[in-house]
């Protein structure tokens, strides 16, 4: 032990870490994603660089390519850690029918909270979040007792309407968060309709629009799907 360490020691100080020590060997790639997450939900897409990134977590750019490649892998990532929240624990009902409910319902709510993850999810069919989401609504249509050429064609439609749906309420008035501004919203989206064609069932439909609830719109639209998929065996 040399003649500093030995001072330092005798009166009780931690030796100061070297100033070009680098947090990495702390840093996680869970934890830059999860940093990631709380950037895009407070700027959105287009306010996730690797400066805000590295800002938010005070570390540098090395720490972070150490991790991950490229901003399309972390926002793939981010969009996966997300959707896997809803997924672990959406297959425990009884019913089938019913956890299909939980997931697409949770997906909705995790979208809601989280526009940026529907924008995520309509890019790459091929990414771990949707996958997540086509293997848990195949397992319950696997229970549901669904053969497999048709569990493929009804769990593809399935996604497609539960990504399309959230991401396009998400887009809308949900995204108005005050219930005056929401009425107002759809209020004047139900009279540029109504004076858009007299048809009665456009008028019909203007009429309803301003008292609907999105989230239960939705699960009326999958319970559609539900009842097609049982229909057919």
């Amino acid at each position: 032990m040399d003649q500093r360490s030995n001072y330092v020691k005798m009166i009780g100080m931690t030796p100061p870490t070297p100033r070009n020590a680098r947090r990495s060997d702390a840093l996680s790639r869970g934890r830059i994603v999860e940093a990631a997450i709380e950037v895009l939900d407070a700027t959105g897409e287009a306010g996730l660089t690797v400066r805000s990134l590295t800002a938010h977590l005070s570390t540098g750019r090395g720490a972070i390519y150490h991790h991950v490649a490229n901003k399309e892998g972390l926002l793939a990532s981010a969009a996966d850690d997300i959707v896997g929240r809803v997924t672990a624990g959406a297959g425990d009902d009884e019913d089938p029918e019913q956890s299909i409910r939980l997931l697409a319902l949770g997906i909705f709510d995790a979208i809601d909270a989280h526009p940026w993850v529907g924008t995520q999810l309509s890019r790459e069919p091929g990414q771990p979040a949707v996958f997540r989401i086509w293997k848990s609504i195949g397992s319950q249509l696997q229970r549901l007792g669904v053969p497999g050429p048709a569990r493929a064609d009804a769990g593809s439609a399935l996604v497609n309407y539960i990504l399309g749906a959230t991401a396009q309420y998400a887009a809308g008035p949900r995204r108005v968060t005050s219930d005056p501004d929401r009425k107002a919203y759809l209020d004047d989206l139900a009279a540029r309709w109504a004076q858009h064609d007299p048809d009665p069932i456009v008028q019909d439909a203007a009429s309803h629009l301003p008292e609907h609830d999105d989230r239960a719109q939705f699960l009326a639209g999958v319970d559609i799907f539900l009842t097609g998929i049982t229909a057919r065996g």
